[in-house]
């Protein structure tokens, strides 16, 4: 299967830029699979779409505020963007520029943080570095860090404004777990009102997690997508989770997944232990068509970039054809696309 199957051409002005002005306001393109149908609602509107017989899956994963903004002695500027610790203290990182740094430059990010660069790692330009700072490091990291949007949201950060609105906006309202350098994009259009109203119609809610790396941003390269090489995300599911999931399918209910990344730490915990249950792994699963869904049912999913796993993983859901054409029509109808974007529920 060829990456250019996977092209299409939008817009540049509808990559939104803002979240909408309220979460539940986002539009939604619903894909009613069984009657070949699009129809165009809102996000509040999921209220309505689902019932009692669905329960309903989310990503609870936290962004942390990953890019640093610090300077050399010499004055020179540096980004380091956090990716994972690997040990206390030592993190795996992307530093830009990597041209002005070598093993044992010092880098300062504020008066409680610094980064010792200690090595080169051969994975695309990764590089580990030992952070020095007293205390927490998440509580450090909100303080000195910035949240790391996807490199199409453009932002100056010196904006303390749009500052605000990323550190509120960019964060499901039921994270709870730090540890993501990106966010469960299609969680963003929840609010705590939406999940009463939807646990008040008897949809039962459960919670995986899964940390979203830096491997979200990075487009597919080879022009045979088989040859791709996901990276590795830690996934966790809980107990209570499985218990939830096993049951409501021996009832016969639908598991609606709330994003690309829940249907990816339960379609690997499945591929791994051939049933749910509570666990801790890591997710390398490349979903694109044909693939034989195990465990989701229906799909709540963000508009995603051309050419990426994302689009395929939704492709193999809803057929390649079918998102094809919903995507057409989303464009036609000027829907915002990407992490701050509308949404489109696969039925």
């Amino acid at each position: 299967m060829l990456l250019s199957e996977f092209d299409y051409e939008l817009p540049e002005e509808l990559i939104a830029q803002r979240p909408s002005d309220k979460r539940e306001n986002s539009r939604m393109l619903v894909l009613n699979r069984a009657e070949h149908k699009i129809l165009h609602k809102h996000f509040f509107d999921i209220v309505d779409l689902l019932d009692k017989n669905h329960i309903l899956i989310l990503n609870d994963t936290k962004v942390i505020p990953a890019r640093l903004y610090g300077y050399k002695d010499t004055g020179a500027k540096i980004e380091v963007f956090l990716l994972k610790e690997r040990e206390n203290k030592v993190w795996e990182v992307l530093i830009k520029p990597s041209k002005r740094v070598r093993v044992g430059t010092i880098i300062k990010v504020s008066e409680e943080l610094s980064c010792e660069v200690k090595m080169p790692l051969p994975d695309d330009g990764k590089w580990l570095v030992e952070m020095q700072y007293e205390g927490d490091i998440f509580t450090l990291l909100h303080k000195v860090g910035n949240i790391p949007l996807p490199p199409y949201i453009e932002r100056k950060m010196t904006n303390d404004e749009l500052k605000k609105l990323d550190f509120e906006r960019y964060q499901t309202v039921y994270a709870r777990k730090e540890g993501s350098v990106a966010a469960p994009t299609a969680g963003l259009h929840f609010t705590q009102e939406i999940l009463e109203k939807l646990k008040d119609k008897g949809i039962q809610i459960g919670y995986v997690t899964l940390n979203v790396g830096i491997g979200t941003f990075r487009p597919v390269k080879c022009d045979n997508i088989l040859e791709h090489h996901m990276d590795s995300e830690t996934f966790e599911i809980k107990e209570e989770t499985a218990e939830l999931i096993n049951k409501a399918k021996q009832e016969g209910k639908k598991l609606v997944a709330v994003g690309t990344t829940t249907v990816r730490t339960l379609e690997s915990a499945y591929k791994m232990f051939g049933e749910i249950k509570a666990c801790k792994g890591a997710s390398e699963l490349f979903i694109y068509p044909p693939y034989d869904f195990k465990v989701v049912d229906k799909l709540i999913t963000n508009f995603h970039l051309p050419k990426s796993t994302l689009l395929m993983l939704v492709s193999a859901l809803a057929t390649k054809d079918f998102i094809f054409e919903a995507y057409a029509e989303a464009i036609k109808e000027k829907y915002r696309f990407y992490s701050y974007g509308d949404c489109m529920f696969i039925n």
